[in-house]
């Protein structure tokens, strides 16, 4: 699997740190595709505030959104999210003088 980059690990995870857009994200991946105005009725958020975390999470490229007419669907990037996780164990797996950690 591809490595991402220090930037990526670093946008993904101040894009997931906001606890509002993680549970997004979680009823994202939770389902094949997500139709925003689900996420919506879901979330006691304004469209505009909703409109910008999806903006967030596509931006650091954990979900992917496709424009059905007036409505969007929101994909979660399950590939992504794995990339981001070996990453992060990668660099966590790493102590302060370069000696692994167990």
């Amino acid at each position: 699997m591809a490595e991402i980059s220090e930037r990526e690990l670093m946008v993904i995870s101040k894009a997931i740190a906001d606890p509002r857009r993680f549970e997004i994200l979680q009823h994202i991946a939770g389902s094949t595709c997500m139709a925003c105005s689900d996420l919506r009725t879901q979330f006691p958020i304004s469209a505009a505030t909703l409109s910008h975390h999806l903006k967030e999470l596509e931006m650091a490229g954990l979900i992917e959104t496709e424009r059905r007419g007036k409505f969007v669907d929101a994909t979660f990037q399950k590939k992504a999210w794995k990339m981001y996780l070996e990453e992060l164990k990668r660099v966590m797996s790493v102590g302060k003088c370069g000696a692994e950690v167990r």
